[in-house]
């Protein structure tokens, strides 16, 4: 048999794989339902989980995102990587967010799953952006997946795909909802970050017939909460969140200034868990996705899934309090990861590009 054959083959489903995303089955990373209130024996007690809606498990309630920080250049070390998604898994989290646009993600989050053992075991949830040469051909995209499939090391179909950034929407939710019905993907999604776009998102998640919408929203950029998230919990779609630390930005803001008593007094100890807390005490999110490189924050994020979640009044308290921290009203126009580099495929052809074109965004 032909390498392309054997792929070809491998990339069809199986009769459990079809089962499974036709939601007879409990999905690789979801919590069974009557399971979700069990004792968890780690430390911290139980783990926040997500109902969802359209699938009848639940999901813990923190994933890990993999944009830029997840890009390494070939053959570069990748250990501290490998150490991110075992603190991940170990802590509970069983969500994890990629995209074929994000370098080498993919790649990285594909072998270290594999080294770790738990590749199908994760709840995938990827991205597509393409169809294909004209209108409604969905040759690009159908290798685009089997790609990701293969990096991936997956066995079982990916868990969530989502139109990437509502690239070629028109075309790709139909397309989706295709895969869907033929078992090439258990879940369809849209998402976004850019709240320049949430107009759009929000009509895609009131007459998409979504399983999942990908949003960004954080204690700073909350504009998801008046309509989008809403919209989302009447249509019986889960909620992922993009950007709950605002790319490191919120961090940089606080600094090293200590917690305020009122958290402490709560059980937060961290700023991690300050600002994801936040984020998870509005019930219809489902999960919260931080991305990370480093090991020592991977653990800070899991950390937010266990203990008590603010209430209304105390996350309107947690606003308050930083709006009196200056910069923070500032955060929108400050730069992605301040004074943090990463060396990636992305970073190089984005300086390749940079060099080449005579007209470069601010």
């Amino acid at each position: 048999m032909t390498t392309r054959h054997a792929d070809e083959r491998a990339s069809q489903p199986t009769r459990r794989q079809v089962l499974a995303a036709a939601g007879l089955g409990v999905a690789a990373g979801m919590v069974p339902a009557d399971a979700a209130g069990a004792a968890d024996s780690r430390p911290g007690g139980q783990i926040i989980t997500r109902e969802i809606p359209r699938g009848g498990g639940r999901l813990p309630a923190v994933g890990l995102g993999t944009f830029n920080t997840f890009d390494t250049l070939p053959g570069a070390p990748r250990r501290h990587l490998r150490e991110v998604v075992r603190r991940y898994w170990d802590g509970g989290a069983r969500v994890f967010d990629v995209s074929p646009l994000y370098g080498r993600a993919e790649h990285n989050l594909g072998d270290i799953g594999r080294e770790l053992g738990v590749t199908d075991r994760m709840f995938i949830t990827d991205k597509t952006w393409v169809t294909g040469e004209y209108l409604w051909d969905d040759g690009h995209a159908e290798t685009a997946r089997r790609e990701s499939v293969r990096r991936l090391h997956r066995r079982t179909p990916i868990d969530v795909l989502q139109c990437h950034s509502l690239v070629n929407v028109d075309v790709v939710v139909p397309l989706l909802h295709a895969w869907k019905k033929e078992g090439r993907v258990r879940y369809v999604g849209v998402s976004h970050h850019d709240p320049v776009y949430f107009g759009p998102l929000l009509n895609w998640t009131q007459r998409g017939d979504l399983d999942f919408v990908q949003v960004h929203y954080s204690i700073h950029t909350r504009v998801a909460e008046e309509e989008i998230i809403p919209a989302a919990a009447a249509n019986g779609t889960a909620v992922l969140v993009n950007m709950p630390l605002e790319k490191a930005r919120l961090h940089a803001v606080v600094g090293n200034r200590p917690l305020p008593a009122f958290a402490t007094d709560f059980g937060i100890r961290s700023w991690s868990e300050y600002f994801l807390k936040w984020v998870l005490g509005n019930p219809d999110v489902t999960c919260v996705l931080p991305s990370t490189s480093d090991p020592a924050h991977a653990a800070e994020n899991v950390a937010a899934m266990r203990g008590p979640l603010p209430d209304q009044d105390m996350r309107a308290r947690m606003v308050e309090h930083l709006e009196s921290v200056p910069g923070f009203d500032q955060i929108a126009t400050m730069p992605w990861y301040p004074r943090k580099t990463f060396s990636g495929v992305m970073a190089r052809e984005q300086a390749r590009l940079r060099a080449r074109s005579p007209w470069w965004a601010s």
